[in-house]
């Protein structure tokens, strides 16, 4: 980027800001040539200059460490292992805020594998590593559910045999069609309200989960990568959790 093209949007901000409106004028527009962005272009080493002292300041932030962790953290299989934990952390920390805010228990999580963008090797884990993980600024989501509403999420997941990832739901299929499902260990309790934990895209029936439609969405304030990256901290040395929770039998 070269200083004169950075004065001159300098420039052009402060005109625009300061004018009051007026009638639409006309101008003539002569067409330039390009400048193509690319490696050939020179950095403008008074500005590389400036930011250096906050980019220092960034990477020290980024590459500290905030867990550990003695095996290779995935979001591959129908179980896998950062998917399960990062389940498990959205149902703790939704299960803090519910019982602080609704003097409620949550009776389950889930999440979106397509919202873990990547995985963390063996070894020390940074904070740039949840950043990689999870990038998007997803808000904790409540949802309340009748009983009678809950056959949708399973359903979803007899159809689509897709690997997102869930905590304390175990959710059992032959064929693509339901067996078993159950919350906490128990089959569905016709007469209760379900809480569940997840994100706001999901809530809003991303990835086409329409079935959260039916429930009440219940907005925390809470960004996930915030909670996730609190929960690391709590957790020194990470045990990722190898229990089977989608089980889908026959699956092509």
């Amino acid at each position: 980027m070269k200083n004169k093209f950075l004065l001159l949007g300098i420039a052009l901000a402060s005109l625009t800001a300061c004018k009051t409106a007026s009638a639409p004028q006309f101008v003539n527009v002569k067409t330039q040539k390009n400048i193509s962005i690319n490696n050939e272009l020179k950095n403008d080493e008074e500005f590389v200059k400036f930011i250096e002292p906050y980019k220092q300041k960034l990477d020290a932030e980024m590459n500290q460490k905030i867990s550990h962790t003695n095996t290779d953290l995935t979001k591959q299989g129908d179980n896998s292992n950062l998917g399960n934990l990062l389940a498990d952390y959205t149902l703790e920390g939704g299960d803090e805020w519910t019982k602080v805010h609704l003097k409620q228990n949550v009776d389950a999580a889930l999440i979106n594998i397509g919202g873990i963008r990547t995985t963390i090797g063996k070894g020390d884990i940074t904070l740039k590593n949840l950043f990689e993980v999870m990038p998007f600024e997803n808000e904790l989501i409540i949802v309340k559910m009748k009983a009678a509403d809950l056959p949708g999420l399973f359903e979803y997941y007899a159809k689509t045999q897709v690997n997102n990832p869930v905590s304390h739901l175990y959710i059992e299929t032959k064929n693509g069609q339901l067996i078993k499902s159950l919350i906490n260990g128990k089959e569905v309790d016709p007469n209760k309200d379900y809480y569940i934990a997840t994100s706001d895209y999901l809530a809003l029936g991303g990835d086409n989960m329409k079935f959260f439609s039916k429930g009440e969405a219940i907005p925390t304030g809470v960004k996930l990568r915030d909670l996730y990256i609190d929960y690391f901290k709590k957790n020194p040395e990470i045990v990722s959790p190898t229990d089977i929770r989608l089980n889908f039998i026959g699956k092509k």
